[in-house]
């Protein structure tokens, strides 16, 4: 496969630059290669990583991480400069970047016990690093340090194994349909709002603007998403059951025919031109910022990011869902929550600096970064605010309304999604680069889906 030789060198690259990392402590750089640190921690002197142990919520150290975009990190940054000026004894080390190699990075950190106080996790992360509750620190230890009456208790059980509270809910997070609406009425179209329109609609890029522009961008991931959108939609029943995914080689060779459908009429790029953008991401990526790429299939909770990414005089506008094979189902879930180390020194820090920035004061500067909040307190904080409108916040309930079927917790297990050898990606390259058969290519999703499942059981 072409792309085999590309991905072992950044995976080497992924694993240097993660060893590397856990010995550095508050020097430690973000995966996008720029510096973790908060303002207000510039210029300190290199920490030897945890603090020593303390039952004070108000002194003491804490490194603090978290995936982002360019806005994420901004407002993280300014909420927590806000947090150490009213709470001088308390320092906070930030270890921050962009989400390609956060996966290898964490997992390298906890394997070495070298982890931050403080993680920004993805829900599914506590089936991957802690299947038997013991991998991140048990919040019901200290239910008397942060306001847990703000979270609706059946969130709070998707984020606990064994009766362990592994991670405080941040917020949900669904994908929907966005759309450049400028680069749209330049080929003289309103945005789709059907699969057969965007179908239709590639040539005529391709024919009015050239053949380097294009109705919609995506990557493998993104590849993955949006046939799961299809099959669920198409069949009426989740992607996965029981332990299995829920549809017959037939049925899913017929969802890879309608990928390569996108491909073949100018829809999306292919996974060959996109990685010869050069870019890691779609925001990053100069074919998304100046227009030429006019779509995505993006989590509500990124969307502000990719706004951010777009250059001048652009605007992403929220489309419908298409319902041209049955009924609307997106993807759902809990978005990602915040964990404390098992080795953390200091919970009771942990937790005062976490509450004050979901339930608390830190809610105003945060806003919609990471999604619409779980916490009621945060809800009612934005919505006083003014904040609780604009396009993630409609896109967020638009996706609450048009999703069916919950997901599997491995659904995002590395096994499937890394980039470097997961199975999505070899899939969805082998359909891209090399054309390969339908049916080969749902036998291959079934084999990789069902095997990780059963490892599971």
């Amino acid at each position: 496969m072409k792309k085999q030789k590309i991905y072992c060198f950044l995976a080497g690259a992924v694993l240097m630059a993660s060893l590397a990392a856990c010995g550095g402590g508050a020097k430690e750089s973000s995966a996008s290669g720029t510096s973790g640190k908060t303002e207000a921690e510039s210029g300190k002197e290199e920490s030897s990583g945890k603090a020593e142990a303390s039952d004070s919520a108000d002194s003491g150290s804490i490194r603090m991480s978290w995936w982002g975009g360019d806005s994420r990190h901004e407002a993280t940054l300014k909420a927590l400069d806000a947090y150490m000026a009213e709470n001088p004894g308390v320092k906070i080390e930030s270890e921050y970047g962009a989400w390609s190699g956060w996966t290898d990075k964490i997992a390298t950190q906890l394997a070495g016990a070298s982890a931050p106080d403080v993680l920004q996790i993805n829900w599914n992360w506590i089936y991957q690093f802690s299947s038997d509750g013991k991998g991140f620190y048990d919040l019901k230890q200290s239910k008397d340090d942060f306001d847990f009456s703000q979270y609706d208790e059946n969130l709070l059980e998707q984020m606990t194994i064994d009766g362990k509270l592994q991670a405080i809910p941040i917020a949900t997070t669904g994908k929907a349909f966005f759309w450049n609406q400028q680069t749209w009425e330049k080929a003289g179209l309103s945005v789709p709002k059907s699969f057969s329109e965007l179908l239709a609609a590639g040539p005529i890029f391709k024919e009015k603007l050239g053949d380097d522009y294009y109705p919609m961008a995506a990557g493998e991931y993104d590849l993955m998403m949006l046939l799961t959108y299809y099959m669920q939609e198409s069949y009426d029943k989740p992607w996965v059951e029981n332990g299995a995914i829920s549809y017959t080689k037939d049925e899913l060779a017929d969802g890879f025919d309608f990928l390569k459908k996108l491909e073949e009429n100018h829809v999306i790029p292919s996974q060959e031109k996109m990685q010869g953008d050069g870019a890691d991401s779609i925001d990053k990526n100069p074919n998304f910022i100046d227009g030429h790429y006019a779509g995505l299939y993006e989590w509500d909770s990124a969307v502000s990011k990719m706004q951010g990414a777009l250059a001048d005089g652009q605007t992403l506008v929220l489309g419908e869902y298409p319902a041209d094979y049955g009924k609307p189902s997106t993807i759902y879930k809990i978005s990602m929550g915040f964990a404390l180390s098992k080795d953390t020194k200091n919970p009771k820090a942990d937790l005062k600096l976490l509450d004050y920035l979901l339930n608390g004061e830190g809610v105003k500067t945060l806003g919609l970064e990471r999604g619409i909040p779980a916490s009621k307190a945060a809800q009612k904080t934005l919505s006083e605010e003014g904040k609780l409108d604009g396009l993630v916040y409609e896109a967020n309930k638009a996706a609450s309304e048009n999703y069916r079927f919950t997901l599997s917790p491995y659904y995002e297990d590395s096994k499937l999604k890394d980039p470097s050898e997961g199975a999505y990606y070899e899939i969805m390259d082998n359909m891209s680069y090399d054309h390969e058969d339908s049916k080969e290519l749902a036998q291959q999703m079934i084999d990789a889906v069902n095997e990780l499942e059963s490892s599971k059981a």
